[in-house]
């Protein structure tokens, strides 16, 4: 072995161990070793070990232009050591600095200097340009928020007193964010990785498979079914798409779908996984922990709106197989009761995992840790279709928690350093008046505007990473205006996720056109038009809170049959079939109703009859048009 060969497999073996102590630190802390062992250790202890661990993979890993590396160059390996070392440190004497700490002592310095650059080097590697420069302009106004015009003044920092506050504060990078990431998410990553490893994700798209694989257009809804429950998992929809999307875009094409459209049902079928209940890409644990309600009400506020999500989705994938012909494509697909039989046991550890969030009432880390034991208990014991859970996988999936933690710790730091100085300087408060002021009384305005902010923000993050940032920044607008606050928060969750759908940075829209081998802007903006409903949803539930379960059950049913209605209506008019081709009368028609049928409960009151008008007469359109489609009007375009 040549002395290159040797160095690649240190790295490689110091970044496996570094990632399978996150792991360990993790589950540790959950089971509440260091209580049990008689003694006490701070939250940021533990914090500050999870972020040396990352910053020191970050930078034995990746390069300066982000791209993995196999050795690591001498500047890298120091600054490795660096945070090493530094964070090590700030582990082991965190409780005394904690009580130095107003008196500023060195040692404070050193370890927000360290924090502070390590952070924002890392997420120029791993998160991109984006969130960078975002989180540098933060960064720069608080050393000159004293000399800002107007209403966004501030009470400036030092650049000393920065560093100090920003990389050791616990209200700055060892807050929330940080400490929701290294505790809950890690844990449910990490039930993730496990559930694949032992073959849960062949189950989950043969489950897929089998349930709608014989119908119109199956193919594309074998995406949007497995997707959709892959994705809940993941906690990333661009890995949800290469990952299922290897196996249902190639089946897509076979079963008829354009290449551009069937990367963009992939990208929003895996995008939408992120708003379906009950995980949620971890993203509902973090808005737990910002709106100090129970993970409980946030998956249930997130069902209806998840739920019309993929109705839109599925309506349209079915529309789009009749009018251009696109049959069944599955008819060797295994049996529903044969996919059951050879995988039933993937269902214990998920009516664990259920069973501890909303019977038990176990925080969700316990919950995870115990649906994950769950799976290590039947994945060992029996496997599906070839793949079992041996000690060799399992001890990967340590490591590969550990790494795909990485860029989520670093973003959740970074977005610390935003919460930290919107809350010293003022920043916060100054922000949501202005955003309130500059659209006056006009709710609709705030919306259209903070959906923008949460687009352009969101472009190239990954969903937990999106939804800290916005939280922070838009939701208290929202909020302050009147809006209900888990509204406001799943309002910024949605239009945070759609930049992944969005051009021109559509990461999920280009995942998949690296497998389809198309345009990823076309890609894009197909993508958009096939998941358009995640635009008008948020705006629909803010005005609506029946929606998020807010109301008598009259109120809800009535209002989720009217969004449902409105939501086919307009896919129906997009797509142009419904029972046949539609003319473009038909269409326009089609979607006024559609329209006319959402439930935006911030019109007048004279208008919200409107709503139960268009939609009976949505419903008496489309049985006009099936009486008419048996008929005999074949091959006829309906005007």
């Amino acid at each position: 072995m040549t002395e290159r060969a040797r160095g690649e497999r240190t790295v490689n073996a110091v970044i496996a161990v570094l990632a399978t102590l996150m792991c360990i630190a993790c589950i540790l802390w959950n089971i509440e070793t260091p209580t049990r062992l008689g003694f006490a250790v701070l939250t940021e202890q533990y914090l500050a070990f999870q972020l040396g661990m990352a910053l020191t993979i970050v930078f034995l890993r990746f390069g300066w232009r982000g791209k993995e590396t196999s050795r690591p160059d001498i500047p890298n390996t120091v600054l490795a050591l660096a945070c090493f070392g530094v964070l090590m440190y700030a582990a082991w004497d965190f409780s005394w600095l904690l009580k130095e700490q107003f008196y500023r002592p060195w040692q404070i310095t050193m370890i927000g200097t360290v924090v502070t650059i390590a952070v924002m080097e890392g997420i120029r590697r791993r998160a991109g340009l984006t969130l960078f420069i975002i989180v540098a302009v933060f960064l720069v106004y608080s050393l000159f928020a004293d000399r800002v015009p107007g209403e966004l003044v501030g009470k400036a920092l030092s650049p000393v007193r920065l560093v100090q506050y920003v990389g050791f504060d616990p209200s700055a990078v060892f807050s929330t964010p940080l400490r929701v990431g290294t505790v809950i998410v890690l844990l449910f990553v990490f039930f993730g990785q496990l559930l694949f490893s032992a073959g849960g994700g062949t189950f989950f798209t043969d489950l897929a498979m089998a349930a709608t694989g014989r119908t119109r257009g199956g193919s594309a809804k074998i995406s949007v079914v497995g997707s959709a429950l892959f994705g809940s998992i993941s906690g990333s929809a661009v890995s949800n798409v290469v990952t299922t999307g290897v196996v249902t875009i190639p089946l897509m094409q076979r079963g008829g779908y354009s290449k551009r459209d069937a990367g963009a049902i992939e990208a929003v079928a895996s995008t939408g996984g992120q708003l379906m209940p009950p995980i949620m890409g971890a993203a509902a644990f973090l808005m737990a922990e910002f709106l100090d309600i129970s993970y409980t009400t946030v998956a249930a506020a997130a069902l209806v709106p998840a739920v019309l999500y993929y109705i839109s989705v599925f309506v349209q994938v079915d529309l789009i197989a009749g009018r251009d012909g696109i049959a069944q494509s599955a008819d060797d697909a295994t049996g529903f009761g044969d996919v059951m039989a050879a995988g039933w046991h993937f269902l214990i550890p998920f009516a664990v995992l259920l069973a501890g969030l909303f019977w038990w009432r176990l925080d969700p880390e316990d919950s995870a840790l115990l649906a994950s034991v769950a799976i290590v208990a039947v994945g060992l014991l029996r496997g599906y279709r070839g793949e079992r859970l041996t000690l060799r996988k399992l001890a990967r999936v340590f490591v590969d928690t550990g790494t795909s933690m990485v860029d989520l710790i670093l973003i959740v730091a970074a977005a610390g350093f935003v919460i930290g100085i919107l809350n010293i300087t003022g920043l916060g408060f100054a922000l949501t008046l202005m955003l309130v002021n500059s659209v006056g009384s006009s709710l609709f305005l705030l919306l259209l505007i903070s959906a923008a902010i949460c687009i352009i923000l969101g472009m190239g993050m990954p969903t937990s990473g999106v939804y800290v940032l916005l939280a922070a920044l838009v939701a208290p607008s929202l909020v302050q205006a009147g809006i209900t606050p888990i509204a406001a928060h799943l309002f910024i969750l949605y239009f945070g996720m759609m930049s992944m759908i969005t051009p021109p940075v559509a990461l999920a829209a280009f995942a998949a056109a690296t497998i389809t081998k198309t345009d990823p802007l076309h890609t894009g903006f197909a993508a958009m038009r096939i998941g358009w409903a995640a635009y008008i949803i948020p705006f629909v539930f803010v005005g609506a809170p029946a929606l998020l379960l807010e109301g008598s059950t009259f109120e809800i049913v009535v209002t989720a049959v009217m969004s449902a209605v409105g939501i086919a209506a307009i896919g129906a008019a997009i797509v142009g079939f419904l029972h046949d081709r539609l003319g473009s009368g038909m269409r326009v028609a089609l979607a006024l109703l559609g329209f006319g049928a959402l439930p935006i409960g911030y019109l007048p009151a004279a208008v919200q009859p409107v709503h139960l008008a268009c939609t009976a007469a949505v419903i008496l359109l489309t049985a006009g048009l099936f009486l008419l489609k048996r008929g005999g009007a074949e091959d006829n375009q309906i005007e």
